[in-house]
């Protein structure tokens, strides 16, 4: 049976990013979680997850439409 939710520090391997990151991303509401135990331990569902990278994925898609690499064809010489 595949797991359904992982901790954030499997989160943080998954995104490749530091703990502090990962628990920023939670409490900040950008990637939602859940509290569970008496030490409120959080929680990320590995759906949410994909939720989340499917939606950078599109942010990045689309600031990079806005901020193409290379030079400006306008104000080529």
């Amino acid at each position: 049976m595949e797991k359904r939710f992982i901790q954030l520090s499997e989160l943080s391997e998954v995104l490749d990013i530091s703990s502090a990151q990962a628990y920023a991303l939670v409490r900040s509401g950008e990637l939602r979680a859940i509290k569970v135990g008496g030490r409120g331990q959080w929680r990320v569902e590995v759906a949410e997850l994909e939720g989340y990278i499917q939606r950078m994925y599109q942010q990045t898609k689309t600031f990079v439409a806005a901020h193409p690499f290379g030079h400006d064809q306008s104000q080529a010489g």
